[in-house]
């Protein structure tokens, strides 16, 4: 992507003033040589946004000799706004400040000279602000990364919350269509049936043949058309048959987070039972993408005679994380399925900052088979 136009012209005005400042500062210095560090230093200024840290470093030397400040301001902020390190932010600020303070110390024979202490206090700053200025334009940055994400997020709830309305209303309607038209119906095919079995009259029964047939024919015509109504519009999670413990893989790999699945369910679980677990890891990692922007999650599945156990651990977020207002819907009806199936839910924070849900089912519970 190329830079925007501002972008261009800013850093030309950059670029602009260091070229005076270190024009003026060996015209004041009256020493030719200092014009090969300034130029080294502007130079890298050329090459800031692709290569910070080197970049830096090259500027240094035009602190210390001829003593042009430009280059290395510009080049610390680029710094900044890159890296989160604290260590790394802090070698470099010392780096800059010893820099900044060498010139004006004259090679003072006291630490405790009072110019001098005043020059680290000047030249503190002076890198401060740079360092300040840059860790707000990332943070800056990284929210307006993270709130793009909670508005792609609220429209994606959006339209799953449109499509799941349009579901039920279709279900409906596809329940009454086979519930009331598929009986009236049946009830003609049957009574066409009897009638054939029943008349001697050829025409009459060649005419309870046909209509018998008629509404066999309707009958198919009609379980297609509903079949295709429960189908139509609606995404794949509401509408195919309900998600078994065979589409986990898929699940977790289009969890857009970094996750893994360990260990496995025992064979012969019923459906209620491979629904709830299904649905409980669905929730985990949809919770893991929107509050743990950047964190890694492990699901796993355990079992012993008594109990089931599906435990579902993400690590702490790695970006910044909006703490937004939460209706705790999904947790509660994980806790509803729980109960109905005689388990437990557990939810809560991990010592290193990451978060845990766990799900524990007896085995023996109601909806799950015996194995």
């Amino acid at each position: 992507m190329s830079p925007r136009p501002s972008n261009r012209f800013v850093g030309a005005v950059v670029l602009a003033v260091a070229v005076a400042e270190g024009v003026l500062t060996t015209v004041a210095e009256e020493d030719p040589h200092g014009i090969v560090p300034i130029a080294i230093a502007v130079l890298a200024l050329l090459v800031r946004e692709r290569w910070p840290l080197p970049a830096f470093l090259a500027t240094l030397p035009a602190v210390l000799f001829p003593g042009t400040i430009v280059p290395v301001i510009v080049a610390l902020y680029v710094v900044s706004s890159r890296y989160r390190d604290s260590w790394l932010l802090t070698g470099c600020g010392l780096l800059a400040s010893a820099g900044l303070v060498f010139p004006m110390s004259e090679f003072a024979p006291s630490i405790w000279d009072f110019h001098t202490l005043l020059g680290v206090i000047y030249s503190t700053m002076t890198a401060l602000a740079p360092i300040l200025l840059g860790q707000f334009l990332l943070s800056q940055r990284e929210l307006a990364l993270r709130l793009e994400e909670v508005k792609e997020a609220r429209e994606h709830e959006r339209r799953l919350d449109a499509e799941a309305i349009l579901a039920r209303e279709r279900n409906q309607l596809a329940r009454e269509m086979h519930d009331v038209v598929s009986h009236q119906v049946s009830l003609i095919a049957v009574q066409a049936s009897a009638l054939m079995v029943s008349t001697t009259d050829p025409d009459a029964k060649q005419a309870a043949g046909n209509v018998r047939q008629l509404s066999v024919n309707t009958l198919d015509e009609l379980r297609h058309m509903v079949n295709l109504l429960r189908a139509s519009g609606t995404p794949a999670t509401e509408l195919t048959p309900q998600p078994t413990l065979t589409d986990l893989e898929r699940l977790i790999g289009n969890s857009a987070i970094d996750a893994q699945l360990v260990g496995t369910a025992p064979e012969g679980l019923e459906p209620p039972a491979q629904r709830a677990i299904y649905r409980t890891i669905q929730e985990a990692l949809t919770n893991v993408r929107k509050h743990a922007p950047g964190a890694s999650a492990t699901v796993e599945i355990s079992h012993d005679d008594t109990d089931l156990t599906v435990t579902v651990t993400n690590t702490r977020p790695t970006r910044p994380n909006l703490a937004l207002p939460s209706a705790q819907h999904g947790l509660v009806g994980l806790h509803e399925r729980a109960a109905l199936l005689g388990g437990k839910l557990h939810t809560g924070p991990m010592p290193d900052g990451g978060f845990q849900l766990r799900l524990r089912l007896p085995i023996t519970a109601a909806g799950i088979a015996h194995r």
